[in-house]
């Protein structure tokens, strides 16, 4: 009756997963993508690229190291965009291959260009440049559009003086100064990338603080790290217009402050890119932000038509697409499969690293959950020291009345990293004496770990010494 089994829209880490997951089960499967945009804005102008150019950052810059040869040390004294583009564009290169080999590999059709519903069966293909245009029918299709930047209305771009956050990858030359309106996390990890390249940047943000998730102590020190390299943070204020003339842009904030700079970034949310798809002729319908909802199977309201990534909203992580992906094609052809953990990361690629998992202490506070603190810092580590990373700290939160792990907050190197060891014990309901009785090896970060357990245990022992028991939920002292 159909073409193909499952044609999927978008060819991101959603998209590539679905896909896979349909052909592994013996489907006819295609994925329609444009022919420059293959493994989508993850590869081509999100996750991959930013993450690349934040490496080439570190490394070029020596920062990682000063601590250990001093102030001034950088691996190239004056580093200009190609420096840092080579190294992007040879991964983002490498990257667009492997996931085309995977698609091939498991005998997924390519079908290049733009996909638009003719009716919720039907899919019109519109090749990119010659405008050629084909049709081709699904008994099952899965929408893993993503998202693009969200640009302002009253805000004229012009990807040169004023631009978001895919432009930025286009840049000339490395800015003098920059401001960056948006105190999310591609906000503050640009602002920290150019910081370090000796970028003057200025951080406008309307709310009160930043990264509102995380726990505040590890913002803290983020806020610290990044105004000891020259950044400054405007909170509370919002941009009423941006000048631009040849010498650079002026930011105009209503509270009446004006902020000259070489360029301005602007970092205002995502919007889903829906807008060409034709939902209507499929049923289906978007928010203001393009986003599609689903339901717990990502499913939306057409009973045959999924969306995952981007597309569907929050977390909107490149991780959770993957997933997200596999499951919505399981669910399609009734493969059994598992709900994915309630406990997931979260990393954000700062210079430095900041991740965590599970509860915020601002959290537990307001949930009246008794919980302790166990710290370690990086510069207690002989890996620490050894790194010249003098300013990570790792931080478990552990319940008093069970001693599980409630949550893990880590700042610095590797953060991302070392956050999985936290997040693998709370998965299996560990508790911190998991931590204390076994030995990890020396010299490396992950024995943070180890000193947090032992920090905050110590701190259980004086409390249980105290002898206070909270069992009848009354005060008893013993």
């Amino acid at each position: 009756m159909y073409d193909y089994d499952l044609v999927v829209i978008g060819s991101g880490p959603g998209g590539q997963k679905a896909a896979i997951a349909g052909a592994k089960l013996g489907k006819r499967v295609a994925v329609v993508e444009r022919i420059s945009m293959l493994g989508g804005v993850c590869v081509n102008t999100g996750t991959i690229p930013s993450k690349t150019l934040r490496e080439a950052v570190l490394y070029l810059t020596g920062m990682a190291l000063r601590d250990l040869y001093g102030a001034s040390y950088r691996v190239k004294s004056e580093i200009t965009i190609a420096d840092l583009m080579a190294r992007t564009q040879h991964v983002v290169g490498r990257e667009v291959e492997v996931v085309r080999s995977q698609l091939l590999r498991n005998h997924v059709e390519l079908l290049h260009g733009t996909a638009s519903f003719v009716d919720p069966n039907t899919i019109q293909v519109t090749g990119v440049g010659r405008g050629e245009t084909s049709t081709v029918t699904a008994e099952k299709i899965v929408i893993a559009t993503g998202t693009r930047p969200a640009r302002p209305r009253q805000i004229e771009f012009d990807d040169r003086h004023v631009l978001d956050s895919d432009a930025i990858l286009k840049l000339e030359k490395v800015p003098g100064s920059m401001v960056v309106v948006g105190a999310g996390v591609i906000g503050i990890e640009y602002a920290s990338m150019f910081a370090a390249l000796g970028t003057r940047v200025t951080v406008v943000e309307k709310r009160d603080r930043m990264l509102e998730f995380c726990d505040p102590e590890v913002v803290e020190s983020l806020k610290f790290h990044l105004r000891d390299q020259a950044v400054t943070f405007r909170f509370g204020e919002e941009v009423e217009r941006v000048e631009v003339s040849d010498r650079g842009t002026v930011t105009s904030l209503a509270s009446g402050k004006r902020i000259p700079a070489e360029m301005v970034m602007y970092s205002a949310g995502r919007q889903g890119v829906t807008d060409q798809l034709n939902l209507e002729a499929a049923g289906l319908e978007a928010d203001a932000r393009g986003r599609i909802k689903v339901d717990e199977h990502y499913r939306t309201t057409v009973e045959h038509i999924y969306a995952v990534g981007d597309v569907i909203g929050f977390p909107a992580l490149a991780a959770n697409s993957m997933d997200q992906g596999r499951l919505a094609a399981y669910h399609a052809f009734g493969e059994p499969a598992r709900e994915l953990a309630g406990l997931q990361p979260i990393g954000i690629y700062t210079i430095p690293e900041v991740s965590y998992c599970g509860a915020t202490e601002e959290e537990l506070t307001r949930s009246s959950v008794p919980y302790e603190v166990g710290v370690s810092r990086y510069r207690e580590l002989a890996r620490g020291q050894i790194l010249g990373d003098t300013y990570g700290m790792l931080k478990l939160l552990v319940s008093t009345e069970d001693r599980t792990l409630l949550g893990v907050h880590v700042f610095g190197t590797n953060a991302t990293d070392l956050v999985h060891i936290g997040q693998a014990i709370m998965g299996c309901g560990g508790t911190v004496d998991y931590l204390v009785d076994t030995v990890l090896n020396y010299p490396t970060l992950s024995e943070a770990y180890k000193v947090a357990a032992l920090d905050v245990t110590n701190k259980i022992r004086a409390l249980d010494a105290f002898g206070t028991d909270y069992s009848d939920g009354r005060e008893q002292s013993v």
